[in-house]
């Protein structure tokens, strides 16, 4: 009996993160209102979900808000180009769909821009991630990013197909918004850490690790 309300068994920890998770959704969509913070706050969510979901160190609410006014300059930078470029494909895309309507042959070419809109998004997945883990300049920061996404080709279609889920399952169940970006967060951070491993020196990597184990200890 005593181990069924010990709040250190499997059930507990697991309510837990999901509190953890719905907090730190309301949070991120919180901080995504003014439109222009939403790279500050995409950052900020994969910090969040990395350090205190993860690995169990810190508390939700310091740690986003540290990440959030960290990264707030360049997150913010980089998202109002993205977000620039994401505008553009999209209406040329629309464009070309009126003009493959009328019947003119150029309107096909929407499917290319298509695709271009598809990779953006599939970037982004890459992008504010990797502000989040690493330092660096927003011009190697936009390519490192796009290279991951290239040279790690079968995880990046697998985090295609975690995105087309959760957006279906946000656009039948509409209340799953409160929770969605933490529990999409986590379950790509399951892939990023993989590919961002790779690209860490040693030292990097036996220093994260030990890190880790001394807070937990």
């Amino acid at each position: 009996m005593n181990r069924i309300f010990n709040l250190d068994n499997g059930f507990f920890r697991g309510l837990s993160k999901l509190v953890d998770c719905a907090y730190l959704s309301l949070l991120f969509l919180i901080s995504c209102i003014p439109l222009f913070t939403v790279g500050a706050a995409m950052t900020a969510l994969y910090y969040t979900v990395q350090k205190v979901i993860r690995k169990d160190r810190g508390y939700v609410s310091s740690e986003y808000w540290h990440a959030f006014k960290t990264n707030f300059k360049q997150s913010t930078v980089i998202w109002l180009i993205v977000a620039a470029v994401g505008i553009l494909l999209y209406y040329d895309e629309k464009i070309l769909d009126v003009m493959a309507e009328a019947g003119n042959p150029i309107g096909k070419a929407a499917v290319f821009f298509r695709v271009l809109l598809i990779f953006e998004a599939v970037w982004c997945a890459y992008l504010f991630p990797y502000m989040a883990r690493f330092a660096n300049t927003n011009k190697a920061v936009m390519k490192n990013a796009a290279y991951m996404a290239i040279l790690n080709l079968p995880w990046t279609f697998l985090i295609m197909l975690v995105m087309a889920v959760f957006a279906l399952l946000v656009y039948i169940i509409p209340i799953v918004i409160f929770l969605a970006p933490a529990l999409y967060t986590w379950t790509i951070n399951l892939i990023l850490e993989k590919i961002f491993r790779k690209y860490m020196s040693e030292e990097d990597r036996i220093a994260e690790d030990e890190m880790n184990r001394e807070y937990k200890n």
